[in-house]
């Protein structure tokens, strides 16, 4: 992995772990999402005239992922409506990476060498107790630890579809452009036809700021790991993008009050570690 896909993938992590304490802060949920994907269709029909169609091969890929999306969102919102955002978002972001590697082996036959998959056990062992710490001195909420884990199967079923998807698309941006289009129409319809009707601008108004903030980090973050996705195999990028637990710790301490403490730090120290050991591997 080269230190632009890296920094790219760092950033990434940045910007999703940004949108994602976005996401918590709007009480209600549904309506936060709403705003959110919404603020994605407007972004990606913004960028679709400056990129290329995505080519054929591409398609069952973008509209399989966009499929898989709206589980992880409607997961995602659920995980969130039911725990902390320093509990909930640890535990859906580190099940991914260690899946994904499992994923990239079997679908796009990705195998890591020795250097490159002790890189991505230590980043995993960091990111898993980062998760722990996120359950300790409490008693278990398996609801929330169901669907949080639940929530990171999805985020590596999307992330290995993508994967595969951008690179037979010809273009990273379109990629980008049509799936935020594709997938984000789903939530706003949902509620203008089932929940709000005519109410739906009324409901989502006072969030509609958040939630266009929301919706360009997402697509910023999204559209760096796609791009990385086309430069580097699916398993390190995956395991370094989930570097976002430690950013959302960082947000949850400081925002939310959530406590950090020092075995967040050794997780760090250990996440560090397994980065260099992957943008040396190979």
């Amino acid at each position: 992995m080269t230190p632009l896909v890296t920094i790219a993938v760092l950033l990434a992590a940045v910007t999703h772990a940004s949108w994602n304490a976005i996401a918590h802060r709007i009480t209600d949920k549904l309506a936060g999402f709403v705003s959110i994907q919404a603020g994605g269709v407007l972004i990606g029909l913004l960028l679709v005239p400056f990129a290329a169609v995505p080519a054929a091969g591409a398609w069952p890929f973008l509209l399989g992922s966009a499929a898989i999306h709206l589980v992880y969102i409607t997961l995602l919102m659920t995980s969130f409506r039911l725990g902390d955002f320093g509990q909930a978002y640890p535990i859906a972001r580190g099940t991914s990476p260690l899946v994904v590697t499992v994923f990239a082996a079997l679908f796009a036959h990705e195998v890591p060498d020795g250097q490159a998959a002790a890189g991505i056990g230590l980043v995993c062992a960091g990111l898993t107790g980062v998760a722990l710490w996120g359950v300790r001195g409490r008693r278990p909420e398996w609801a929330v630890i169901g669907a949080a884990f639940a929530t990171g199967l999805s985020i590596a079923s999307y992330t290995v579809v993508d994967g595969i998807g951008v690179r037979a698309s010809g273009s990273s941006l379109g990629y980008l452009a049509w799936l935020m289009v594709v997938q984000g129409l789903a939530v706003p319809a949902y509620a203008v036809c089932c929940r709000w009707r005519r109410e739906t601008v009324a409901v989502v108004r006072p969030f509609a700021l958040l939630g266009l903030l929301g919706a360009a980090l997402s697509v910023l973050g999204y559209g760096l790991v796609l791009w990385a996705q086309t430069r580097a195999d699916l398993a390190p990028i995956a395991a370094l993008r989930e570097s976002s637990i430690l950013v959302g710790a960082a947000i949850g301490a400081v925002f939310f009050r959530e406590r950090f403490g020092a075995p967040r730090i050794a997780a760090a120290g250990l996440l560090v570690v397994g980065i260099g050991l992957m943008l040396h591997a190979g």
